[in-house]
């Protein structure tokens, strides 16, 4: 995981820990701290050890996965994406996540022909799959159709939910490749985003506010280790808050986004199905959330 990711991550969970304390549960000021974890943050070698232990179970050859990619390990990200899928041959996003990978092995060979093909299996499996769409319409800028790369582009834009975690990227992509093109892209930008649904309004005692510029920065100053731990640490805070009131589908929403960037896919899967049966009238918007999260 990124340094930026988990600086983000630690703002953002503080915030929502301490809203769910405070504001539904009713602490003072002791119940919004979360506690930091007794255990460490697994190691590269656990992980391969519980993967190796069990060569068909795709969940913990996902994390494994995901854990090398942070590290900058992509090869071997790769090799245990594609272990994964021999674990679960139809899921898309464990596809898209292999391409990715293969995508960033060799800097001098900006599309490989192995990451097409699995971006190709990807959406043939879930035409939905953002990550699949993405780099594919990166294919087509590469080859010179940078129209119809920008067409594919905003067509993902359109289907992007509001505040989804790639949503302003995907404006940045889109923007800079316009702007290199001579392509007017303002308008078309405008237009896909007006026709998404709004998010769910955040009632007053559960909003969510994101963390400030001076959290992101003390977080960002603390060693990637620490950060890892305190991290994990405030997740399971949070986790544990949401169990003892779990009617806030915004703060599950956070849980399942924070499992994720933490590489822990079948927890933010139970997050999920927790969610649900705590909030049955969200369920809609928890599972497009976790679909755009490429949470099964």
């Amino acid at each position: 995981m990124s340094r930026k990711s988990l600086a983000l991550l630690l703002g953002a969970v503080l915030l929502v820990g301490a809203a769910i304390a405070y504001r539904t549960l009713g602490g003072g000021e002791d119940a919004a701290v979360p506690a930091v974890a007794d255990a460490g943050p697994p190691s590269i070698e656990s992980l391969k050890a519980a993967a190796e232990a069990d060569p068909l179970n795709p969940g913990p050859w996902q994390e494994l996965g995901f854990a090398y990619f942070e590290t900058g390990q992509y090869d071997l990200s790769a090799k245990a994406y594609r272990q994964a899928i021999e674990g679960d041959k139809d899921n898309a996003v464990l596809w898209s996540s292999m391409g990715e990978a293969l995508v960033n092995i060799d800097a001098s060979i900006l599309m490989p022909p192995r990451a097409v093909e699995a971006f190709e299996k990807a959406l043939a499996l879930d035409p939905s799959d953002a990550r699949a769409r993405y780099f594919l319409a990166v294919k087509k800028d590469l080859e010179d159709d940078h129209e119809g790369a920008i067409a594919d582009w905003l067509a993902l834009l359109e289907d992007t939910p509001p505040g989804a975690l790639w949503e302003s990227d995907l404006r940045q992509t889109i923007e800079q490749v316009g702007k290199i093109n001579k392509i007017n892209v303002a308008d078309r930008i405008a237009k896909a985003s007006a026709g998404r649904p709004a998010p769910a309004e955040l009632t007053a005692g559960n909003a969510i506010p994101g963390p400030s510029q001076e959290q992101i920065a003390a977080a960002s100053a603390m060693p990637p280790g620490e950060q890892r731990t305190m991290a994990e640490g405030m997740v399971e805070s949070l986790a544990a808050k949401l169990r003892a009131n779990p009617a806030n589908p915004d703060g599950w929403v956070m849980l399942m986004r924070s499992r994720m960037t933490l590489g822990e896919p079948d927890k933010a899967s139970q997050a999920l199905k927790d969610a649900v049966a705590a909030n049955p009238g969200d369920a809609e918007r928890l599972r497009k959330e976790a679909a755009a999260l490429g949470i099964r």
